[in-house]
């Protein structure tokens, strides 16, 4: 071989040269442009009073949010069974909501909202921290909020499923819920994930597997602890790329997983789920508290009317939320917590998504 080679005139020599180290160095010619910098301003305190919110929120001082996250403090005993979330959602300056006409409501939004809620129990640990995916991207560079919302749960122990689907042509980046009024302290969004309108995910029903690809929609699910209705309204929100961008050559992959519990009353469990090595960078996650078998049957409540979310947040790999300006996160977490009394057939759940803009 050698000598063949030798007899090849130089020019075609330092052809095939050239045409070695393209293929040697592939990322010249391809680089995932996707960063994300999650923001955080810290806990706040409350809500200190019963059926009742405190609101706050992180800003992407640069960038958009491709979506968000909130982590509670709910202190220990029985009292903590009274903290939960009421909503994280994106919000156009950090404290409007999107609550009224569906569909396309807001367009580049770089702020996102941690609600936390009570029901007939306080203390002095309770406290939300928010946490805003910030995104950036050499193809996406526009987003829009797609919001759609149902009437309910009334009753004790009911689920009220909604799903925001993304416009045709555009990619599902994040996502989330909420809940309102914060009156009814039993109301509670008990989870947020991404999904796809067809009919192998009952249209929502069914949440995204693990290894799924650009899922193009995101439910919310509303639990109603002991009934009571005030005009309960269950709201989920898609975080979705702008239009007149191509995205045909980008990848949002999914991961998930389910880990049985909590199930003993007044307890908690976190789960953890993160991109892997050539999944792209983690833009958005999500999180529930479920019956079980979420990505291959319609979704069904946990065991106990008290259940609910206290915590869907960007992390490292031992569940740990992370700091303010962190520019490598690639884990997400669900914190899970009982009411009273135990909870049986009651598991945790939680979704990364991975974005690779194909730049």
């Amino acid at each position: 071989m050698d000598k063949f080679l030798h007899r090849r005139p130089l020019a075609g020599r330092a052809l095939i040269l050239g045409a070695l180290l393209a293929l040697a160095v592939p990322g010249t010619a391809y680089a995932n442009t996707v960063g994300v910098t999650v923001k955080t301003p810290g806990a706040t305190s409350g809500p200190g009073a019963a059926f009742a919110e405190i609101s706050t929120n992180a800003h992407c001082s640069s960038g958009l949010v491709s979506g968000g996250g909130i982590n509670q403090a709910i202190g220990t005993g029985s009292s903590s069974n009274g903290n939960k979330i009421n909503g994280t959602s994106p919000s156009p300056d950090g404290s409007t909501e999107y609550t009224g006409s569906t569909g396309v409501v807001g367009t580049d939004v770089a702020y996102w909202l941690g609600i936390g809620g009570s029901g007939g129990a306080v203390n002095a640990s309770f406290s939300s921290t928010p946490y805003a995916m910030c995104f950036t991207s050499n193809l996406i560079n526009h987003t829009q909020v797609v919001m759609n919302k149902v009437a309910g749960p009334v009753t004790s122990s009911t689920v009220g499923l909604v799903t925001a689907t993304c416009p045709s042509g555009t990619r599902l980046l994040g996502g989330g819920a909420r809940i309102t009024p914060a009156s009814v302290g039993s109301l509670k969004p008990i989870a947020g994930f991404p999904t796809f309108n067809d009919s192998a995910h009952g249209y929502g029903q069914k949440a995204a597997a693990d290894g799924e690809t650009n899922p193009d929609s995101w439910s919310a699910v509303g639990w109603n602890g002991g009934g009571g209705d005030s005009g309960n309204t269950t709201y989920a929100y898609a975080i979705c790329s702008g239009n007149s961008i191509n995205i045909s050559g980008t990848t949002v992959k999914v991961r998930f997983s389910e880990v049985s519990g909590p199930t003993a009353g007044t307890a908690g469990a976190t789960v953890t789920v993160g991109c892997g090595q050539n999944d792209g960078k983690l833009v958005g996650g999500g999180a529930a508290i479920s019956g079980g078998s979420v990505t291959t049957t319609n979704f069904t409540g946990p065991g106990s009317p008290g259940d609910h979310l206290n915590g869907s947040y960007p992390s490292d790999s031992g569940g740990s939320p992370v700091s303010d300006g962190t520019t490598s996160a690639a884990y997400w977490s669900a914190f899970t917590h009982t009411g009273a009394p135990s909870s049986p057939n009651t598991y945790s759940d939680v979704w990364a998504l991975c974005a690779d803009d194909g730049v």
